[in-house]
């Protein structure tokens, strides 16, 4: 089991940009292809990025496509999501994880609201 670390969100205005940060520690990291998803008030937790154990391979939800960038560093157990443009619907809490199931226990999260 790894315990998920998520980091980088904040309170920005719409148009401005943040970088979320996910550590994971507890086991190997490098084998696996990770996910950030995310979740708003009164909604279900969403998808909204993977990268494969590669990097060389991304998913992106449509409402992220052309704004968001996921990344990853496996030596350091990491993963990235730059977001860009921010929007207001953007507002939620983001969190990483495993693609596959069963995943780890989610973190956190991390809080990103964006305001007009």
């Amino acid at each position: 089991q790894a315990q998920l670390i998520e980091s980088g969100g904040g309170l920005v205005q719409a148009g401005e940009s943040l970088r979320l940060t996910c550590v994971a520690s507890g086991r190997a990291f490098s084998s696996d292809d990770w996910g950030w998803f995310r979740q708003a008030p009164g909604k279900e937790r969403e998808f909204v990025a993977t990268i494969n154990w590669t990097g060389q391979r991304t998913t992106y939800a449509d409402s992220g496509k052309g704004r968001f960038t996921i990344s990853r560093a496996n030596t350091r157990n990491t993963v990235y999501l730059q977001m860009n443009d921010l929007q207001p619907e953007d507002t939620a809490v983001y969190y990483c994880n495993l693609v596959a199931t069963p995943q780890f226990h989610w973190g956190r999260g991390t809080q990103v609201t964006v305001y007009t």
